[in-house]
């Protein structure tokens, strides 16, 4: 609930600030001095709920990207990092350990491991993976349960970059063309 409220707190600042546009709603009734017919003025709430709908989610979906290009380049900060099982932190980080300081920095709190991570969020399709997006993995032969997730940082038509903690070459950033991580793909969350 704190983190819904933090996240509804910083889309009204980016979006009153980001605005060019200055809109003020009152509580009080409005007095017009000018001929009714000549002004537009709101009667209700739903009125200018509405008069500003479309203002306001164009407005949502700038500060959310926004918010994703900056945790994106926070977790780049931390490329070249060797793995380290449990890590949480520039001496060495595992791929939920990456998410977890990259996220945390931006006070968006995740659960610790990956599988707790991949319930969190909306289930999106592949083929609408955006920026900021999270992808979950099962590298497991044996166990067929999430263990890996990386953070999507392009999408370039078809090919998806994503940045994570690999065991052999620490934080990297990978494509899901390549065929070990395309096979081992489970499925794609929204946080953001």
């Amino acid at each position: 609930m704190i983190r819904k409220a933090a996240y509804i707190s910083l889309l009204l600042c980016i979006a009153s600030c980001g605005s060019s546009k200055s809109t003020t709603v009152t509580h009080v009734e409005r007095r017009v001095s000018v001929p009714r017919n000549s002004v537009s003025v709101p009667n209700t709430k739903e009125e200018i709920s509405i008069s500003n709908s479309t203002e306001l989610a164009d407005a949502k979906a700038e500060a959310s990207f926004n918010y994703a290009d900056r945790i994106i380049n926070t977790a780049l900060e931390y490329s070249g990092v060797r793995y380290k099982y449990g890590g949480t932190s520039k001496a060495g980080l595992d791929c939920s350990g990456l998410m977890l300081v990259t996220f945390g920095e931006h006070n968006y709190n995740l659960p610790r491991s990956s599988s707790q991570m991949a319930e969190e969020g909306q289930k999106v399709k592949l083929n609408e993976v955006v920026k900021g997006d999270l992808l979950f993995f099962c590298t497991g032969r044996r166990n067929r349960k999430i263990n890996h997730v990386g953070l999507v940082v392009t999408t370039e038509g078809d090919e998806i970059k994503f940045i994570h903690s690999s065991t052999s070459r620490g934080v990297i950033v990978s494509s899901l063309r390549e065929e070990y991580w395309n096979s081992a793909f489970v499925k794609a969350t929204r946080v953001l």
